[in-house]
């Protein structure tokens, strides 16, 4: 019985809504018609991948710049070879940091014993999260110009999780760095 009904007022809020529309403006000319996509036009807010470089991809999102703004993109893989996490990563105009990057891990993560990323052979840095999100937990996390020059120069880095379910266990996820040269000297310079 309920079904019908929540039907029959959601016509009825429709049409009166239409139809004060008309009322306050006198027209219907004032409603959006839509514009017609081009063909090979991607909707707004969309992300493709552009290019790819070795294991690293250029992803941008369609906008309605003269140039949409693309990010380095890599996932990372799970010891069984499926995705487990992902990393977006930008340059940076000015400041401390010479690049921005996004980390996004399994919702089952536990928080407080944070990420490391280990570059090459070096100890690596410890960095939090910021939030969570039905996809997964962010760490937005700053890179320095040594962090970009030993990214540049080794082969691979080594981003370690702790699992929420196994606090005494450490996930370690491989990040290749085979094109990162290429990709970063392509992708994009924010302002900040």
């Amino acid at each position: 019985m309920a079904k019908p009904y929540f039907s029959t007022a959601l016509i009825a809020l429709t049409l009166s809504s239409t139809v004060a529309v008309a009322q306050d403006t006198g027209t219907t000319s004032d409603l959006d018609m839509g514009v017609p996509l081009q063909k090979g036009e991607r909707p707004l807010g969309e992300r493709y991948l552009k290019e790819t470089f070795n294991d690293w991809q250029l992803a941008c999102i369609a906008s309605q710049l003269e140039q949409d703004p693309c990010s380095m993109l890599q996932l990372m893989l799970d010891p069984n070879g499926q995705p487990m996490a992902e990393i977006t990563l930008f340059r940076l105009a000015e400041g401390p940091a010479a690049a921005a990057a996004t980390v996004i891990v399994p919702l089952e993560t536990l928080l407080p014993a944070q990420m490391t990323i280990a570059i090459g052979d070096n100890l690596g840095k410890r960095y939090g999260y910021e939030y969570c999100t039905p996809v997964g937990c962010v760490a937005q996390i700053g890179l320095t110009e040594e962090d970009i020059a030993l990214m540049k120069a080794e082969d691979e880095a080594v981003v370690s999780i702790v699992p929420a379910p196994a606090p005494d266990q450490r996930i370690d996820l491989r990040l290749s760095l085979s094109g990162f040269t290429a990709a970063y000297n392509v992708v994009d310079v924010v302002e900040n």
